[in-house]
């Protein structure tokens, strides 16, 4: 297990620098990310049956409400290390709440493009609030990483996408975790995939375990596209991706090659599922759960539904929600059906008879 301090979880660099590419010399720069929670999900383990165990990895409780937030730790801490004064990130709206809320917390200017009118607004308010100098570009998400990397190789300010090797290493402590909760690694590991550089995190850290003897198997990865933004699973660059998954709104993932190593060592695959099953699954997860997570990590859980006949018997399965409800507030408000009731007279019987009780 990770070390533990007497004040409670230090962060993951503390808890996992055996395995992290730090040194004394490193400034430790946290808000205390990870320890999020592994969450037992009877509902959607009913609908595959065949006595199989499902969990979600609830990374929408980091400090800033994603998964982001365990590379940041790394990638900011490092830069600063390095001595660098100022951070740049393309995003898609939780990189740039991560880069902004880490960069400020370290002392260091983060910098923030978007493509314009394709952020949820929960998001971009942090960023925002954070004091990020954000720029919303006339492109999509891929045009806006292609500048981000040319002005970290021209201008002297560092790139803290997921092309940032340090940010790889901080989220590979999510597989960890799961280990560590479970006592093993598990059958099935499913998982949105945007940039890519999740699935190929997660994979890195389960392996780490396995050669030290802590995990008995490596799990199969698989990791599922919107279907309007699915390269990986079309094999070929998607220019004008479309989906209401803004956070795997990406056509062009930066770590591609490494994703598809991990499908083949891992003996994965890629699929697609559409935005309607994103969307079903998303209420899923809410309405018998309990668990509100934004679009995207909902992409996990549809996934896995579309292909559980193919759920090995016995399995235990961990899905990735990766970012919490409350950074898109707008999509979950298109959502209701007939529980919002508005402009009801302040009676008890207009209430009464509202909510179905009473004579």
């Amino acid at each position: 297990m990770p070390t533990q301090r007497a004040n409670g979880w230090p962060g993951l660099i503390e808890a996992y620098r055996a395995y992290l590419p730090v040194s004394d010399q490193t400034p430790v720069v946290t808000l205390h990310e990870g320890n999020t929670p592994l969450i037992s999900v009877p509902a959607i383990a009913s609908e595959i049956g065949k006595n199989v165990k499902v969990f979600v990895k609830y990374d929408g409780l980091n400090p800033t409400g994603s998964f982001k937030d365990r590379g940041m730790t790394m990638a900011i801490s490092k830069a600063k290390e390095a001595g660098s004064a100022a951070v740049i990130c393309a995003s898609t709206g939780n990189t740039s709440a991560a880069a902004a809320a880490y960069a400020q917390r370290g002392g260091l200017k983060p910098v923030v493009l978007i493509p314009d009118g394709y952020v949820a607004m929960g998001k971009l308010a942090q960023a925002l609030l954070y004091g990020a100098k954000v720029v919303a570009i006339q492109g999509n998400f891929d045009q806006a990483l292609e500048i981000v990397r040319a002005m970290s190789e021209t201008y002297p300010i560092t790139l803290v996408n997921s092309l940032n090797p340090y940010r790889l290493e901080g989220q590979k402590t999510a597989a960890f975790e799961v280990v560590d909760v479970l006592g093993d690694a598990p059958d099935w590991l499913c998982i949105p995939v945007g940039n890519a550089g999740n699935i190929t995190a997660y994979w890195r850290g389960f392996k780490a375990y396995f050669q030290e003897n802590r995990a008995s198997h490596l799990p199969k990865m698989m990791g599922f596209q919107a279907a309007g933004a699915a390269p990986l699973v079309l094999g070929t660059r998607v220019y004008e991706p479309e989906t209401l998954a803004t956070a795997i709104r990406i056509g062009n993932p930066a770590n591609e090659a490494l994703a598809l190593q991990v499908r083949e060592e891992s003996q994965g695959e890629f699929n697609a599922v559409t935005d309607a099953e994103i969307l079903a699954a998303y209420r899923m997860l809410a309405a018998q759960e309990g668990i509100f997570c934004e679009p995207a990590s909902a992409a996990s859980v549809a996934g896995l539904l579309k292909v559980k006949d193919r759920v090995p018997a016995n399995a235990t399965v961990v899905c990735v929600l990766t970012g919490n409800g409350l950074k898109d507030p707008g999509t979950a408000m298109e959502q209701d059906g007939q529980s919002f009731h508005q402009g009801v007279p302040a009676q008890m019987d207009a209430i009464a008879e509202i909510i179905g009780i009473g004579s």
